[in-house]
């Protein structure tokens, strides 16, 4: 019976010391001996993570609420140039501390990171040219001889898979390569987001939006991290929270074009 309750206690104290040395090694403790906050980002969201060409500066919503992070922690900022294709390999590779480009929240993303509470909520939305004479509502996508193009990784090429019935799916390596493929008439249409959507329409003359006429496929936006360390998950998602409550994510949409989408509690 002895014997029986040193095993129990034994096992007991590994319990107690694994959980406390998660706490000290926790990846906030690291980022508060180092100084720095590494920020995974996708540089050609627009809106979001985007490097504009003309001045070579970061802009958008997840690069003022970046900033407004590292200053919340007291520390220097770091951005590393990530994708949604790369997401999962360079948050598990340690290549940067948390992504923070309005990543979707989906399934087979969620079985490998973790996620905080969302700040950003999308439909999905259909970018075609002026000129296509196939594609007058939503409604003419999802028919026989139609080509949807969608970029290699992202939400979209998931959720496409799965609603597309009669039209044809084409993946791209790159979301130039489907935005080349609708330009030149390779395919009829590519599916993108609303800030993606905003960028089509701003800084082209070809390209023409079709929005769903009823809700189609929302998608929450969070921030994401490895799972495993509770510690900074409940920070990142502090910093959520706090700038809803504050006022911080309402000024940042408002400044880059997304209100419409913010979430606010």
């Amino acid at each position: 019976m002895k014997n029986k309750f040193q095993i129990c206690g034994f096992a007991l104290l590994l319990i107690l010391g694994a959980g406390i040395a998660q706490a000290q090694n926790s990846r906030l403790d690291r980022i508060s001996s180092s100084k720095e906050l590494r920020v995974c980002i996708w540089p050609d969201y627009f809106g979001i993570s985007y490097r504009n060409q003309k001045t070579q500066q970061l802009e958008g919503i997840d690069i003022d609420l970046s900033q407004a992070f590292a200053k919340d922690l007291g520390v220097k900022l770091r951005y590393v140039d990530s994708s949604f294709a790369k997401l999962v390999e360079d948050l598990t590779q340690d290549r940067c501390d948390v992504a923070m480009f309005a990543v979707g929240i989906t399934a087979a993303r969620a079985e490998k990171l973790k996620f905080s509470q969302p700040y950003l909520v999308s439909d999905i939305y259909a970018i075609t040219t002026k000129s296509n004479r196939r594609i007058k509502t939503w409604d003419d996508i999802d028919q026989s001889g139609v080509v949807v193009s969608v970029a290699k990784g992202t939400l979209h090429e998931s959720v496409m898979r799965d609603k597309l019935k009669a039209a044809t799916l084409s993946i791209n390596a790159t979301p130039q390569g489907r935005e080349q493929d609708v330009e030149s008439g390779r395919a009829d249409v590519f599916m993108t987001d609303f800030p993606f959507s905003r960028r089509m329409l701003e800084q082209t003359d070809w390209a023409r939006l079709v929005s769903p006429s009823t809700t189609y496929h929302l998608t929450s936006y969070a921030y994401a991290v490895v799972p495993g360390d509770s510690t900074w998950l409940q920070r990142v998602d502090k910093f959520v929270a706090d700038t809803k409550r504050d006022g911080r994510l309402l000024a940042a949409a408002k400044k880059n074009g997304l209100e419409p989408i913010v979430v606010r509690d």
